[in-house]
């Protein structure tokens, strides 16, 4: 059984590993772009691979949205066992609804429907099903009528997914991360997977997955091969042909790589398919160049991080470079820029006006020993995090940083590192006041939960 890549060199595989240092000097100089983690493969062996300072190759990190494309696994491999009927209706596999369910269009929505998001609804339906029911998400889905028929119209639609995640709980009576590890993560040699869940212990499966950069590249791996591991077949060709293809058109999409079709949970784009997650959390797939790309971040513009990839990576393959590799072991994110802290920046902070985090009541900064610590209290919860000066502090699920502005002000950056997430917290040792705001903020979470749940 493969658990890990082989390790090769970009020239071994046919990869000039200047359009590798091109991509990854482009990434770290583009405005709204934050690398974490980057796997370049190409003919099932590692090219290179990074991971920028506090970020690690061992660690899970959130991925977003990029988790639909594991739950839509989990669809296609329920369909060849043959315990899910891809052309069935959805209400079908919610008995308890078909009463309720009237509307003539949602009765005929079928799975293959919401795997390509084309469920007949023009928008986004996440909050409007659960103002439906609050406790329900499908029940609220499903009795929001569609604008159109299922199958014409494309719009990135949670509820879809979590339908999705729903159906295959249902028919293999287990949870999404239980039926997919001896199915998925083991034949793949995927280790360390969790899922973040709802209030009924079900995984959101439209997010809420963390794994780690390889788990990504491993996915896209298998699709690259077209369903098959190792002389085992895991997903039907077939299905990695139909959830790879574009099944709705969705040309209304403002950037360039979205708006080139939809499959089954993944993207097409401009050069092959993908699927991605919010923040810069991508699997890119390259058919024609037999080569797969996976990256974490924190970037609010995730078509510069595509168009990096294309200008840079895309015409290195297939030439000749000067350098045999590219050496990208000192990666690191800039520690938090100013001078050392001082003893009058201990105490406790109450929040000002102008903070811009909700329920972030008090900031507490403290030494502990020779250890600077902070501690956020928000909403009757706290998180505690060693703080590093000239460097990030890594401690449990945390990374902060700290230094004194010219002004006297203290500046610290936490970052919670199995997320993309980096909170900045202003102390104001005069007033006794802070400030705070996230760098990107968390979908769906609060300081005390932005940390992977444990793992299955």
């Amino acid at each position: 059984m493969t658990t890990t890549f082989p390790r090769s060199s970009p020239s071994a595989l046919g990869i000039d590993a200047s359009g590798i240092d091109a991509l990854v000097r482009a990434l770290e100089a583009a405005p709204g772009v934050e690398p974490h983690g980057l796997m370049v493969l190409r003919h099932g062996q590692v090219a290179a691979e990074g991971w920028w300072t506090p970020y690690s190759a061992d660690r899970p990190h959130l991925l977003y949205s990029l988790s639909k494309s594991f739950t839509a696994a989990a669809v296609g491999i329920a369909s060849r066992e043959g315990i899910v009927d891809l052309d069935s209706t959805v209400v079908s596999h919610f008995p308890e609804l078909d009463a309720e369910v009237t509307d003539a269009r949602s009765r005929s929505m079928t799975l293959r429907n919401i795997l390509a998001m084309s469920s007949g609804h023009r928008e986004e339906t996440l909050d409007r099903a659960r103002a439906i029911d609050p406790t329900d998400i499908v029940r609220g889905f499903l009795l929001l009528p569609p604008d159109e028929d299922p199958g014409t119209v494309f719009a990135y639609n949670q509820p879809c997914t979590y339908t999705l995640a729903e159906i295959v709980r249902r028919a293999s009576g287990t949870s999404l991360v239980a039926y997919l590890r001896p199915r998925l993560f083991d034949p793949l040699g995927i280790e360390q997977v969790s899922w973040k869940q709802d209030e009924h212990g079900k995984e959101l499966g439209f997010s809420g997955c963390y794994a780690t950069t390889e788990s990504i590249a491993k996915l896209g791996q298998l699709y690259l091969q077209r369903g098959v591991w190792d002389g085992e077949r895991i997903l039907d060709e077939d299905w990695v042909e139909a959830a790879t293809r574009t099944q709705v058109a969705n040309p209304g999409e403002e950037n360039p790589d979205w708006s080139q079709g939809y499959g089954y949970q993944f993207w097409m784009a401009r050069h092959g398919f993908r699927g991605d997650g919010a923040y810069g959390q991508f699997c890119v797939v390259l058919p024609e160049h037999d080569v797969v790309v996976a990256m974490t971040g924190q970037s609010t513009d995730m078509q510069a991080v595509l168009d990096a990839v294309w200008e840079h990576l895309l015409p290195a393959i297939d030439r000749d470079g000067p350098a045999d590799t590219v050496d990208l072991s000192a990666l690191a994110l800039r520690p938090v820029p100013g001078g050392r802290l001082g003893l009058e920046a201990r105490g406790t902070y109450a929040r000002a006006s102008r903070s811009g985090v909700p329920g972030l009541e008090s900031v507490v900064l403290e030494q502990d020993g020779e250890r600077w610590v902070v501690t956020l209290h928000q909403d009757g919860s706290a998180v505690r995090a060693v703080v590093g000066e000239d460097e990030w502090a890594v401690d449990g699920s945390t990374a902060a940083g700290a230094a004194t502005d010219d002004d006297g002000r203290v500046l610290v950056a936490v970052r919670f590192v199995d997320t993309p997430h980096l909170l900045w917290v202003r102390l104001d040792a005069g007033d006794r006041t802070f400030a705070a705001r996230w760098a990107t903020e968390p979908l769906h979470d609060t300081v005390a939960t932005l940390h992977r749940p444990t793992a299955d």
